[in-house]
């Protein structure tokens, strides 16, 4: 019966996104409702799981989200991100551009979402594909593998972070195994698989193609703008590198592990944003403090659609739902990695969201690593992969590569749904290969 009502929930939350077009937000505390409802919670207790996961997930991630949102827009109104691109591409030449964009678009993937990452660069792409003359599937796919990797594997994105959370795994160890599954998944998603389209003639919709000119006068150095686009990564990833060098007496290492938080790293680098970005600039701070304002007030959907699946989640484990999975699936002879992958890729194809899918599979599936000697980490990674699996027309990222590459609703199957794929695929295959290395 449990299983059926999670079918039933999964259908209604498809629906009402779907057919109905209501908020993913409304839909999931509907369909939170709901579940518990068919499960004979009480509504009184029905609410108290919902306000307690929106509460647990807010409380862990708000200012991650809130830094990373603040960080993003630092480097998309400074100029950082256009710098970064133009003299990686003067760095690597026009033979390998390819390699240039992979990096720009992970550095600047890291602390963007991924449509405020897409959008920042796209008319980069543009540019570079008038001025080189090469396919601009061929400049964007790499692109979208690199910000579409970030999203779904690294924290400090929101979902990946937030599965974390939910997983009880180390955020910083995730970035780093994270990093380790991410390099080859981009590269076969990007450059490889986009040689399979270099002879499609594709121009950029004129109506959404407005080119944004900086003076060389208004860009940061390359110094700043790497520093600012680093400092949060290097931070992680050394706090990851130093927990695992060190015994856990090590003295400062309180320390070392509190700078590492994802929270305050996003926060340092914050700061460092806005001294070398801005007031080094000669900005007024009146300007940059309304600017960070609205690129706070811009991700307040995402605040609300990651607290909603984090009261799913918590209504599913109150109900008994996910401990009745546990049961069921704890005498099948499959790997929680792959199970963890199979149910986030088919919550992804039924609803589309990549964070909703990767939040709600995460719920279901925690109670089968608990007591078990399953990498938490790796269990991350495998959601994340399994919630970018076969996008389609429920999906915003789908609509979005259409209208910017200007391809028919065929082509945007044969290039995005692939990659996406690829990018689930990889990211299985690259987790089971480390858990057994590991």
């Amino acid at each position: 019966m449990p299983l059926i009502i999670i079918v039933a929930g999964i259908i209604l939350l498809f629906v009402l996104i779907t057919i109905y077009k209501i908020s993913a937000f409304l839909s999931l505390l509907i369909t939170s409702f709901v579940v518990g409802l068919l499960n004979k919670m009480d509504p009184a207790t029905i609410l108290q799981s919902i306000t307690s996961g929106l509460g647990s997930t807010m409380g862990s991630l708000a200012l991650i989200i809130v830094f990373g949102a603040m960080l993003g827009k630092l480097l998309e109104e400074s100029g950082a991100a256009y710098q970064i691109t133009n003299k990686l591409v003067d760095l690597f030449g026009v033979g390998k551009i390819q390699i240039a964009i992979m990096i720009t678009g992970f550095l600047v993937g890291l602390p963007m979402i991924y449509n405020a990452g897409f959008l920042v660069l796209i008319p980069l792409i543009y540019a570079l594909a008038h001025s080189t003359k090469l396919p601009l599937i061929y400049l964007g796919l790499p692109l979208c593998a690199a910000l579409s990797v970030t999203h779904g594997f690294l924290p400090p994105h929101p979902a990946p972070t937030t599965i974390a959370f939910i997983f009880h795994a180390d955020p910083n160890r995730t970035l780093l195994y994270g990093m380790m599954v991410a390099l080859p998944s981009i590269i076969i998603a990007g450059p490889i698989l986009s040689r399979f389209y270099s002879k499609w003639k594709l121009i950029p919709p004129p109506e959404l193609y407005v080119a944004r000119e900086f003076a060389k006068s208004e860009l940061p150095s390359l110094s700043s703008s790497l520093i600012t686009a680093l400092s949060p990564i290097v931070l992680m990833l050394s706090g990851a590198i130093i927990q695992m060098a060190l015994p856990p007496g090590t003295g400062n290492i309180k320390l070392l592990k509190f700078i590492s938080e994802p929270s305050v790293a996003l926060f340092i680098a914050v700061f460092i944003g806005v001294y070398l970005l801005g007031i080094r600039k000669k900005k007024k701070m009146s300007d940059l403090m309304r600017s960070l304002s609205a690129a706070t007030a811009a991700i307040s959907m995402i605040l609300l659609i990651i607290a909603s699946g984090g009261a799913f989640k918590q209504v599913l484990i109150d109900s008994g739902t996910a401990e009745y999975i546990k049961q069921i699936v704890g005498g099948l002879n499959v790997s929680p990695l792959v199970l963890t992958w199979c149910v986030a890729t088919l919550i992804r194809f039924a609803i589309g969201s990549a964070t909703v899918s990767c939040i709600t599979a995460a719920g279901l599936t925690l109670p089968l690593v608990e007591g078990t000697a399953i990498s938490r980490e790796l269990m991350v990674i495998a959601t994340g992969a399994g919630s970018l699996m076969f996008s389609h027309f429920n999906d915003t990222g789908f609509w979005m590569f259409k209208e910017y590459f200007n391809t028919t609703v065929k082509q945007t199957f044969m290039v995005w749904t692939v990659m996406e794929t690829l990018i689930g695929i990889m990211g299985l295959l690259g987790v089971l290969l480390l858990s057994h290395l590991i």
